[in-house]
């Protein structure tokens, strides 16, 4: 009976063990044809990846002529501006009639000095002149007498050349009294500070009751308020301004206004190679001296690689264009924008005849193949594009 149940027991583990190496070499089968179907999976789609690429259109960039604009920045400062001193030193302003962002006429009166001493040494000064002229018209009666005298045989020459010589003295005080009298009328009158030009004043550094010196600087004032734009333009840009070419002038919080390119200065500054173009801006500009602003200025027509606007893109920040290579592969071409319309943009760094990717541009990298969906048409303009 014991050694039928142990056979028994034996039969069953037998079974049991045949049973688990069965299943193992069916999962070792499955395992291996599955490995075999995914490796021809992954070549099929390596096969369709390398056969499929983006389909685009593509045109050809081309020179021409093209509106353009130079965009410079620069300080706003004054056209001409003046400097207002005392030219009477020593006496005291009473009176100060203007300020800071006032517009004066030439000729205006500014500041007014005490001039009671003045007005007394003028008095002076006109009755010393009173006093000499009586004294020359005595002497000049006493010359006359003195003539008739003479050529009657009267009088000696010598009380005539004397008579000759007091009317001589007597002429010179007189003219010595006026020459004081003009001095202090002079003095009397650089006592009243007056604009030397109509302008507008931008600084005041007199108050009542100083002592002004000769010399000092009271006031500064930008002549007919004239005010313009130190544009700093690249010294590769500077030979396409000429004066009386129109600019708009912006600066942040005053809006834009309009400008117009006074002189371009003769010289280019050796360590920035920036030169400078000075464009006088509108009267009602809104603009203050010292102002940080931008401008562009509007150069005419000027030949340029143009291609069309939808083919620009930006990488990084930079502009650029794919360009059309070898084997329908693009490359990223970073170009510098010279102008732009809605339908064309002039650039740099794209050689003429180069084939860019207009429509589909978005959706490529570095690098990428394509289909060209259309041969490549010319970017040539139909109509001269209006400018921006």
């Amino acid at each position: 009976m014991a050694q039928t149940t142990a056979a028994g027991t034996g039969d069953r583990l037998n079974k049991t063990l045949r049973g688990g190496l069965a299943a193992l070499g069916a999962g070792a089968l499955l395992a291996l044809a599955a490995c075999g179907g995914g490796g021809d999976n992954a070549a099929e789609g390596e096969e369709a990846s390398s056969a499929s690429s983006q389909t685009v259109t593509v045109a050809t960039a081309t020179t021409q002529d093209l509106a353009r604009t130079v965009t410079a920045s620069g300080t706003v400062n004054a056209w001409e501006e003046v400097p207002v001193g005392a030219e009477a030193g020593g006496l005291t302003a009473t009176a100060v009639y203007v300020d800071e962002g006032d517009y004066v006429l030439q000729g205006q009166a500014l500041v007014q000095l005490n001039d009671d001493l003045l007005r007394a040494q003028l008095a002076q000064q006109e009755a010393a002149v009173s006093s000499a002229e009586a004294n020359a018209e005595r002497e000049s009666a006493e010359l006359g007498r003195a003539r008739e005298l003479r050529e009657r045989g009267f009088l000696a020459q010598a009380s005539l050349d004397l008579a000759i010589s007091e009317q001589r003295a007597a002429d010179a005080q007189l003219a010595s009294a006026r020459a004081a009298l003009s001095e202090t009328r002079t003095r009397l009158n650089q006592s009243t500070i007056r604009a030397p030009v109509a302008g507008l004043v931008i600084s005041r550094s007199v108050t009542r009751g100083q002592i002004v010196s000769a010399g000092t600087e009271l006031f500064r004032i930008v002549r007919d308020g004239r005010l313009e734009l130190d544009a700093r333009v690249p010294e590769t840009e500077l030979g396409l301004i000429q004066a009386g070419q129109t600019a708009t002038v912006s600066s942040d919080g005053v809006g834009s206004a309009t400008g117009r390119v006074r002189i371009v200065t003769p010289e280019v500054d050796a360590e920035t190679r920036l030169g400078i173009a000075r464009i006088a801006l509108s009267s009602n500009s809104g603009l203050q001296p010292g102002m940080f602003a931008r401008a562009e200025i509007d150069v005419g027509a000027q030949p340029a690689v143009a291609v069309p606007t939808p083919a620009v893109l930006y990488r990084e920040n930079r502009p650029g264009v794919f360009v059309l290579g070898t084997e329908n592969r693009v490359t990223f071409q970073p170009v510098e924008i010279l102008s732009r319309t809605d339908d064309f943009t002039s650039v740099e760094g794209v050689a003429e005849n180069a084939r860019v990717v207009v429509e589909g541009a978005g959706f490529l990298g570095e690098g990428d193949r394509v289909s060209v969906a259309a041969p490549a048409r010319s970017a040539a303009p139909t109509a001269a594009p209006a400018t921006e």
